[in-house]
């Protein structure tokens, strides 16, 4: 038997067919909806210190399940090795001794009586994607400057909850009470630091036993109040920089003791951020990166953190000082894997802005790459170079698997730096802990290394040291 087609009456259903099929089909890039983006930075915090990247103790079921479906990166770094240069690359996606963020004349971090701060010239992650119509916040620490106009709300930011500077700052201590002791043993009255909510200080001091849980709320009632976006929120918690202040709910719940309490409970915030994130339907529209500012403080000994089998903490440039446990993750945007190639905090505004359709400004230089197809795809980084600053100063620089040391820096409490003659060399594939020193056999390396040092130096055009008591 044969069937006799007309075409009168095939043309309509053909027509309702294709009609479907647009309507389902992936639409092209530039008609689907920005993507929200959530930066969850811890302070002071370990590469060792998280589950799903070897701590034996400290639970972090949240993290670890956002590794597993999302991106675990095990060569991640930040831009330096203390709080205040790290957050100014994070933010801007360039080296902080372009934007004079960084001293070796003043402070190696911005403090209470400093006057300055970032400056308005710089592009930030939240002023460029403001270019894009996205709804902007800073929950935490700032850290870039408390006075105008350095602050969050000069920089891009609509909203801020949290505190200028570090949880140890605004020190009032009772006479025969050292630092040490009162960052080891926190009691009330110790620290003064105020809690902000945009230009306005709403409590002093700002009460730290609840304040992991307070930026938490915040953040939840962001998503939920933004949830049409696109918004791009910073989290940047307090600890677990000293004091440590873990909740009541969460003290004496870790074997790690108080700084596991407070690793725990930061995890406990993730998980609620990911939770809002899915009752509100964001979930498969967010991209969600989780890192810290720098290494741990390893003086603080049991009340600091760990870099795991890394070598040295905060404040140095053997690898424990600069890279940091860092997980990307969202369903259909990451593409689920280990990432062992190079990336760094000041990737990620050049990353965001791609994929937020922003296009920067070429009147600078920038020091972070668009590894976007790295999340999506899995591809190859294009970043094959990190160099490690202290201060206004390279120490150290790495191509490939090579790292070269012309400069040697302990963690702080540990000495002072040491100018090799001859530098050290590290294969870090091979010997991520920095044990082996392979320079003698490899003298073309060191060549190579000091060659890339040298170029990159030429790069670098000197401004106002923002750090410097003036």
């Amino acid at each position: 038997m044969k069937i006799k087609f007309d075409i009168q009456h095939v043309l309509p259903l053909l027509i309702l067919f294709v009609s479907a099929f647009a309507c389902t089909a992936p639409q092209p890039e530039e008609s689907r909806q920005k993507p929200n983006i959530i930066v969850i930075f811890a302070d002071d915090m370990g590469y060792g210190d998280v589950g799903v990247f070897g701590h034996p103790t400290i639970k972090t079921p949240h993290l670890d399940r956002l590794a597993y479906e999302g991106q675990k990166w095990t060569n991640f770094y930040v831009a330096a090795p203390v709080c205040t240069p790290s957050r100014a690359g994070l933010l801007t996606g360039r080296l902080p001794i372009r934007s004079g963020m960084c001293s070796d004349t003043g402070s190696r971090v911005l403090f209470p009586e400093s006057t300055g701060g970032l400056p308005e010239s710089e592009i930030t992650i939240a002023s460029a994607l403001k270019k894009a119509d996205y709804s902007t916040a800073i929950i935490g620490k700032w850290h870039l400057g408390h006075l105008l106009p350095f602050d969050p709300n000069s920089h891009g930011f609509d909203y801020y909850f949290g505190i200028p500077y570090s949880n140890d700052m605004d020190q009032t201590l009772p006479e025969g009470v050292s630092y040490i002791e009162a960052c080891s043993n926190p009691k009330d009255g110790y620290f003064n630091v105020p809690l902000k909510r945009n230009r306005e200080t709403i409590e002093q001091p700002a009460n730290q036993h609840t304040i992991t849980q307070r930026y938490t709320e915040e953040a939840l009632k962001y998503i939920a109040e933004h949830k049409d976006g696109p918004f791009f929120l910073y989290m940047a918690h307090s600890m677990p920089h000293v004091p440590l202040y873990p909740s009541e709910d969460f003290k004496g719940k870790s074997l790690r003791g108080t700084y596991g309490d407070v690793i725990e409970e930061i995890d406990w915030s993730v998980g609620k951020v990911i939770d809002a994130l899915k009752e509100n339907g964001l979930d498969d529209n967010t991209l969600v990166v989780f890192t810290s500012d720098n290494g741990p403080w390893l003086m603080f000994n049991e009340n600091g953190g760990s870099a795991g089998l890394l070598r040295g903490g905060k404040g140095g440039t053997y690898e424990g000082g600069m890279r940091e446990p860092t997980v990307f993750w969202g369903p259909g945007m990451v593409d689920q894997g280990v990432i062992t190639g190079l990336g760094t905090t000041m990737d990620l505004l050049p990353t965001f802005c791609s994929m937020a359709g922003v296009e920067l400004p070429n009147d600078r230089v920038y020091d972070g790459y668009d590894i976007s197809s790295v999340i999506s795809e899995k591809g190859e980084s294009p970043r094959n170079e990190v160099i490690y600053y202290r201060g206004q100063q390279v120490y150290a620089v790495r191509k490939g698997a090579y790292k070269a040391h012309f400069i040697t820096q302990p963690a702080y409490g540990g000495g002072g730096p040491t100018e090799r003659e001859i530098p050290e060399l590290y294969n870090l594939n091979v010997d991520p802990s920095e044990k082996y020193n392979i320079a003698e056999q490899h003298p073309d390396v060191i060549r190579e290394l000091t060659e890339l040092m040298e170029a990159h130096k030429k790069t670098v055009v000197p401004v106002e040291d923002q750090l410097v008591k003036r």
